[in-house]
């Protein structure tokens, strides 16, 4: 089941991305038909990305009853979130092991792709979605970089 509270803000985050960057989600060819976990390990909840051009969707789910996907991404918040903004190296992580993998891996790889040929980032799409409160929302993020910077050497 859904988690409630947190399904209208990442139903106004991805409405946001797909107005913003209309082209991400049609830059993967034939993968913007399958689904994707994207699971923040430190966080007590998995999100599943459907990025269908035409309808994408975001939504959160316990870990336990999330639903299938073709690719499972896991690894820290903060560097899943500096990952989709291009900030991070995803081979880096994942050849460190701060990020893992699983299932089909070259719908992986579209992704990733079209997420990096994003001009002005997904995450300034993001605190875009906040409307009047974006201002507020990308000094959120910059605090959580900021932060999360200084535990990344020890994960």
């Amino acid at each position: 089941m859904p988690l409630p509270l947190l399904q209208p803000i990442l139903t106004l985050i991805g409405t946001q991305v797909a107005k913003a960057q209309p082209d991400v989600f049609s830059r993967l060819g034939p993968h913007a038909q399958k689904s994707f976990v994207i699971d923040p390990t430190d966080l007590p909840f998995v999100l599943v990305l459907k990025p269908k051009p035409e309808a994408p969707a975001l939504s959160a789910w316990r870990r336990d009853s999330a639903p299938r996907s073709h690719a499972r991404i896991a690894g820290s918040f903060l560097n899943l979130f500096d990952l989709i903004d291009g900030s991070l190296d995803g081979d880096a992580l994942f050849f460190s092991r701060k990020l893992r993998v699983t299932g089909d891996t070259e719908a992986v790889v579209a992704l990733r792709n079209a997420l990096d040929d994003v001009d002005g980032g997904v995450v300034e799409s993001i605190t875009r979605a906040f409307g009047p409160l974006s201002g507020v929302a990308a000094m959120t993020v910059s605090h959580m970089r900021t932060l999360g910077g200084r535990g990344r050497t020890h994960e």
